[in-house]
């Protein structure tokens, strides 16, 4: 069998993978990819938070995105009834950027992946893992590619960043139950004839139609607009008799005042795709040799667009992690790397199940507005959820509902 050595094998070419490899390389890492799939490829995730800007800078892959022209993202609309809060990223505590993009992910995801091409990393589509091996920290990955042909690669480090094909998860019996609710979606894409012009019509919206359920608006550059619904599993199976994504979406916007006459009657552009029960998470988010990043390793909910921060911030902290061990400088993982991506999947886990609860929709939409909390929710929002200079960041697990629970009984909110 043919044999590969290699420094770090990066498992995925999705923004996680790309961060990793990209920045590897530029380290003077000798890194591989490799991606089950052939680029481009439809994924959804396609409405960023602020903080991946940050990665995608530091990882030099920041000028082949901005040239693409996406959608600018400049905050985030919530609409409940006649009732509707706008977070503005520009005003938000403590620093970050003050923007990002909403993206068609396949297009998105190839420009990231040519862009690590081009910058000389080996990445091969079409290549699937099917098995591995551990020695210690040195590994033997068995891959294969669309011909059959089969090898394997010799690594000091792996990285997983597959994605919802979750490799390590699946094959080390790594996968764990989510603590959430199962939640479910149904999705498509329309090309959007009766868009507004201005931030109106191009600022992604939650159209909030019950406490539990939401209807998804992300304008693209490209006149396009992916729409979807989130919701208790058994909400979304009650939406069609049949099972039919297609009536089940059409039956979600006819119960949106807001969206029911914009986009009821508009031609979806693919038949609408179904996630069901979404929320996944892992028993552990490395091992001797690897590291799990983003989706292979915890998922919440799409809610608050939080998906791609973790995926980058963890991608990028596995890399220069991954160097450091291989340096052979001593790495603390379960400190250095569990924790610290743990502490920000809380952070975001607590403001999910508040969503779900109403209590974060109630500060939401409370008037009038405090500026302050509001821009510390903002600073949440935009994926800055490790500054614990932030109280909503750092006392996140009972802030929300006290909050709530002083708004609904008429008194003065403090932090």
């Amino acid at each position: 069998m043919n044999k590969e050595y290699v420094d770090v094998l990066v498992i995925g070419a999705g923004p996680s993978g790309c961060v990793s490899s990209s920045w590897l390389h530029q380290n003077n890492i000798k890194v591989k990819v490799v991606e089950k799939t052939k680029f481009p490829r439809f994924v959804i995730g396609e409405s960023l938070i602020p903080r991946v800007m940050d990665h995608f800078d530091e990882a030099g892959l920041l000028d082949a995105l901005k040239a693409q022209k996406f959608e600018l993202k400049p905050g985030a609309r919530f609409i409940r009834g006649e009732e509707v809060c706008v977070f503005d990223f520009s005003n938000k505590f403590g620093e970050g950027w003050d923007w990002t993009w909403q993206v068609p992910r396949a297009d998105f995801d190839n420009v990231l992946a040519q862009e690590v091409v081009k910058k000389g990393v080996d990445l091969e589509f079409e290549t699937e893992v099917v098995a591995i091996e551990f020695n210690g920290s040195d590994s033997i990955t068995t891959v294969k590619n669309k011909d059959g042909e089969t090898k394997e690669i010799h690594a000091k480090f792996v990285i997983d960043s597959s994605g919802y094909g979750r490799v390590l998860p699946r094959l080390l019996d790594l996968e764990k139950p989510s603590v959430l609710e199962p939640h479910s979606s149904i999705f498509t894409h329309v090309k959007d004839t009766t868009r507004v012009p201005g931030q109106e019509g191009t600022l992604i919206s939650f159209d909030i139609l019950e406490t539990k359920v939401w209807l998804w608006v992300i304008p693209f550059s490209n006149g396009n607009t992916s729409l979807g619904i989130v919701g208790p599993t058994e909400y979304i199976d009650a939406l069609s008799e049949n099972g039919d994504t297609t009536e089940a979406l059409r039956e979600a916007i006819r119960r949106s005042d807001y969206y029911r006459d914009r986009y009821v009657n508009l031609e979806f552009l693919f038949e609408p795709k179904r996630l069901t029960n979404y929320s996944c998470a892992v028993k552990k988010l490395y091992g001797d040799g690897f590291a799990l990043t983003g989706n292979a390793a915890e998922f919440l909910d799409p809610v608050f667009s939080s998906g791609m921060s973790f995926a980058t911030e963890s991608g990028m902290l596995a890399a220069k992690l991954a160097k450091k061990q291989i340096d052979g400088e001593k790495v603390d993982w379960e400190t250095e790397y569990s924790d610290y991506i743990l502490s920000g999947v809380n952070v975001f886990k607590t403001y999910v199940s508040e969503w779900y609860t109403g209590n974060l929709q109630t500060l939401f939409f409370h008037q009038p507005e405090n500026p302050d909390i509001k821009q510390k929710i903002c600073a949440v929002l935009a994926g800055y959820v490790w500054n614990k200079e932030n109280p909503f960041v750092k006392k996140h697990h009972n802030l929300v509902r006290n909050l709530a629970y002083l708004i609904e009984n008429g008194q003065e909110m403090e932090i």
